[in-house]
């Protein structure tokens, strides 16, 4: 079983979220980009003509585009869709695990336990329903759920190792690692960019240089810093390393799980990925 073969919500969700997170990006990105351009357009001067001064047009230019990105984020909401989709995909996903596996709460002295999936799955995606549309379904992976649940126990728990513990693990580890690199790399060149705006105000305190190039380059930190601030390359770092060396231990302990403990580690399981994605929704900045 992979992610082929998650409900169709979870397909639905995953999309939006998708979707949500390259409109904030990109709308970001144009709003962060503006602010520079009219930082710069404010530190030329150059007159043409009748005395029209180029550089206030780059200016201008720079804060309509500026505007224009923060109105998108304003009136489009992509990161209130990029997170509400994370959550139900998140949700959906681990519900669904627990199921195929016969985790906890669809263990096996459940009497209907498709129903109570089915229901846990209204519930967790309930108060997404505006933000994300869940039309789908998917005939074919819940036949690959249902097929999994009846297996042995042996083989539920080495599916359940192999499919999602570990994939799930090796994602912390690589997004802990990019993210690690990735704030240090910006963290460099803001360093240096801000010793960039230094050397810029000493010249032309010292007459040697007229143009104010500093306050160019203070916009580029404080854009750049907007930038980290809502990545959150730290924080994600710290986070996704909790939780892999969690699942780590986790993983380390699955093969000698015995049947009468699997309900409840399935469920331990689950938790360490849930309180992840918990710390993940609540470090998101809003962009609206």
């Amino acid at each position: 079983m992979n992610d082929e073969h998650l409900p169709g919500f979870y397909h639905d969700a995953e999309a939006v979220s998708r979707l949500g997170q390259r409109l904030t990006l990109l709308f970001s990105r144009v709003r962060l980009i503006g602010a520079v351009v009219a930082a710069v357009g404010g530190a030329f001067k150059w007159q043409i003509g009748g005395g029209v001064d180029v550089w206030a047009w780059v200016a201008l230019g720079g804060f309509l585009i500026a505007l224009f990105g923060e109105l998108l984020l304003w009136v489009m909401h992509p990161e209130l869709k990029w997170n509400a989709g994370r959550t139900v995909a998140e949700r959906v996903k681990s519900l669904a695990w627990r199921y195929a596996v016969a985790g906890d709460p669809f263990h096996g002295i459940v009497q209907n336990p498709r129903k109570e999936l089915d229901l846990a799955i209204a519930d967790a995606v309930r108060e997404h329903r505006r933000e994300v549309m869940l039309t789908s379904a998917n005939d074919n992976g819940e036949q690959v759920m249902t097929e999994l649940r009846a297996r042995p126990f042996d083989e539920r728990r080495t599916a359940y190792r192999e499919a999602r513990v570990q994939p799930q693990l090796q994602w912390y580890r690589d997004r802990s690692a990019m993210n690690e690199t990735r704030a240090n790399v910006f963290r460099v060149l803001m360093i240096v960019g801000e010793l960039v705006a230094i050397v810029f105000a000493i010249l032309r305190i010292n007459g040697a240089w007229d143009v104010d190039l500093s306050g160019v380059m203070a916009a580029a930190v404080a854009g750049g810093a907007a930038w980290i601030g809502l990545r959150q390359y730290e924080n994600l770092r710290i986070t996704y390393a909790a939780a892999a060396g969690e699942l780590a231990a986790i993983d380390h302990r699955l093969p000698y799980v015995r049947e009468t403990d699997w309900a409840a580690v399935v469920a331990e399981t689950e938790a360490v990925i849930g309180k992840e994605h918990a710390a993940w929704l609540a470090s998101r900045p809003s962009a609206t």
